[in-house]
């Protein structure tokens, strides 16, 4: 047992004692600066295997760090990943219970539906075209498990790229039905306007995104299935929720999706 196995093997027991005591804990890398992102992939994957073990399953991808201010803001020059499982999907209109996430936030998304599997490398757009069943608007949840949302790309990647839940709209579209890019999407929080932008803000185009993220699986000896839901990034800032808030997203094209929070006991 080497000493880097151990640092990742300790950054991981921290990481899911967050989330079984409702606690965050200190940036990753405040507490091993020699942490790189294939560390930080590593943990995420450990996380991941725990959990499929306990029970629950990988049902899609989330791709992140997609925007250039967000990368900018990391010091970074490329997006990350993390993985869905079904425990992450709640029902559009049904109470999501808030405290069951550190802190909340949630962003706008277009999640695509796969019909067939994407192995990379050297997927294309039009592999990726090929292989979308349609597409729906989501709200994400994100989360961080890092105290004061004070993180790296390191921090966040192991943190399974910040991931915390999922509402998919309940309107498929194909993707000759909207153009991804030049889709405007309004993002409301208690009626109020909190957030504009569009699906090129996403690498360019979501396809981008799904593109990246289908040929980044393929160096870690994995793939996209059929059936797997990816979001491709966030089409405006995140916005945080709390109890008793109610976020819409509306995309251009594709509708809306609604998120509903609760308070503590709620059912969801």
């Amino acid at each position: 047992m080497n000493a880097a196995w151990e640092i990742r093997q300790h950054v991981v027991e921290l990481l899911l004692g967050a989330y079984r005591d409702h606690v965050p804990i200190d940036p990753v890398v405040t507490l091993a600066a020699d942490l790189d992102i294939e560390d930080a992939y590593a943990i995420q994957q450990a996380q991941v295997a725990t959990w499929t073990a306990a029970g629950d399953t990988v049902r899609g991808h989330k791709v992140g760090l997609t925007s250039a201010a967000i990368q900018r803001q990391l010091g970074v020059d490329q997006p990350d990943f993390g993985h869905l499982t079904a425990s992450m999907f709640y029902l559009e209109h049904q109470p999501i219970p808030v405290d069951r996430f550190l802190q909340p936030r949630v962003e706008p998304e277009i999640a695509f539906v796969l019909a067939r599997p994407l192995h990379g490398p050297g997927v294309t757009v039009a592999d990726a075209v090929r292989a979308v069943d349609f597409v729906v608007p989501a709200l994400e949840i994100i989360d961080s498990r890092i105290r004061d949302w004070d993180i790296t790309i390191v921090d966040t990647i192991a943190d399974n790229a910040s991931s915390g839940g999922l509402v998919l709209g309940h309107r498929p579209r194909r993707l000759t039905d909207v153009d991804l890019t030049l889709a405007g999407a309004a993002l409301h929080r208690n009626g109020e306007v909190v957030g504009t932008g569009a699906g090129g803000a996403i690498l360019g185009s979501p396809l981008n995104s799904l593109v990246w993220l289908a040929n980044t699986l393929s160096r870690f000896g994995a793939w996209l299935a059929e059936g797997d839901v990816i979001i491709p990034g966030a089409m405006t800032a995140a916005v945080p929720v709390a109890a008793g808030d109610t976020v819409v997203c509306s995309v251009a094209g594709l509708g809306r999706v609604t998120a509903v929070f609760a308070g503590a006991g709620s059912p969801g």
